[in-house]
């Protein structure tokens, strides 16, 4: 699989430079954790999942969660189980892993990871792997070592991929020690974890906060404090850290609107009628958080939309002027230092405190591909929405 793998090799040969390269389920897990990109969440009760799942392909989803948990009432969970099982069963009967996403499955309880993993039989080699609410030292373990298991059962590996939700790493008098020892613990099983990601909507519950679609999470400033605290712990460039997921952008129809568009008209001139309809389902607000996560050390988003799909894959690619920025910086070599005149002539970029942005930039290029010289994310954009 491969991202714009929905487009033809001609419109990508026009949008890339260099196009986005193939991954898959045995690929490494730091290239996947920056590969999942916008990840498409869908209860796991759908009676139609299957055709879901390759409808979403087709429109160049590459990661999928299917969802036991919050998405669905505790009285689903047993029929959604049967459910999931039964359309993995059929999916895996009629398509081929590399025909689809990485698929993940968002369990409630540790049990559920072993008990869905001997149900499925032959059709868990479609998974990537499983999403670990409410996760922290006290409990993950048992998350944790439930993968494990699973994994030895099955004989093949499975990934996990914690999400950072519980009201103890949103209040302050006990956050830092409770992101601390759930880095302790992670860091046993870091082999396996290709992302952490982020519940907003539950930190956002602690207090009865809710964001508008005119407004980013980074607006919420309780909420944007965990997730600064999240990145400091976590997102470290020395080797300690992880790939940190964008939170979940929770509108995808037209709602009143108290501010301007956040959309300047420039980038889309000549292209005035996308403008409008970006603005019109609060998409520029989506895309001005898309900006702020990347600029906070987060790198993909949940989804809960597929409309929400598009954008987050267009601000993902890497520009034609990141690009020469970050292969200056890394040719200068390990020993290099000083500043460099940007191959753009617009900056500067000093080689030692730049390196390390350019060694994350160049592995966002390997998956998402680098644009065109004069292509831009709405050129990206459009293409991912027709």
């Amino acid at each position: 699989m491969r991202h714009y793998g929905q487009l033809g090799a001609e419109e990508r040969q026009a949008l890339f430079h260099r196009e986005p390269a193939d991954f898959d389920l045995d690929s490494e897990v730091r290239t996947l954790g920056v590969a999942l990109g916008a990840t498409l969440y869908s209860p796991a009760t759908r009676p139609r999942l299957v055709a879901d799942i390759r409808k979403q392909t087709a429109r160049g989803v590459v990661s999928m969660v299917l969802c036991l948990e919050d998405s669905i009432s505790d009285a689903e969970v047993a029929g959604g189980e049967a459910n999931l099982v039964r359309q993995l069963r059929r999916l895996h009967r009629e398509s081929l892993p590399a025909e689809l996403p990485l698929l993940f499955v968002r369990v409630r309880r540790p049990d559920q990871i072993t008990d869905l993993t001997d149900r499925l039989g032959p059709a868990v080699r479609l998974l990537a792997g499983f999403v670990l609410p409410k996760f922290t030292a006290a409990g993950g373990y048992d998350y944790l070592e439930a993968v494990v298991e699973a994994e030895a059962r099955c004989g093949r590996r499975l990934l996990a991929m914690p999400v950072l939700e519980s009201p103890e790493l949103m209040h302050l008098e006990t956050r830092a020690a409770r992101l601390t020892d759930a880095a302790r613990l992670l860091e046993k099983y870091r082999e396996r974890v290709p992302a952490l990601r982020i519940g907003v909507t539950d930190f956002c519950s602690v207090y009865g906060l809710r964001r508008t679609p005119d407004m980013t999470v980074y607006d919420v400033h309780p909420v944007a404090s965990v997730i600064a605290d999240v990145v400091n712990v976590f997102g470290r460039a020395d080797g300690t850290g992880y790939t940190i997921s964008g939170p979940v952008w929770e509108y995808f129809r037209t709602q009143p609107r108290m501010f301007q568009p956040q959309l300047r008209a420039s980038p889309f001139r000549g292209r005035g009628d996308l403008r409008e309809r970006l603005i019109e389902h609060d998409m520029d607000g989506l895309l001005q958080e898309i900006e702020l996560d990347r600029a906070n050390g987060l790198q993909g988003k949940t989804c809960i939309h597929p409309s929400h799909v598009a954008a987050v894959h267009a601000l993902s690619v890497v520009s034609h002027e990141e690009y020469c920025d970050a292969v200056d910086i890394l040719g200068a070599g390990p020993n290099g230092g000083g500043v460099l005149r940007s191959s753009y002539t617009n900056k500067m970029n000093e080689v030692k405190p730049h390196r390390s942005w350019a060694a994350r930039t160049l592995l966002r290029s390997e998956v998402f591909g680098v644009a065109k010289e004069g292509v831009d994310y709405v050129d990206l954009l459009e293409a991912g929405i027709r």
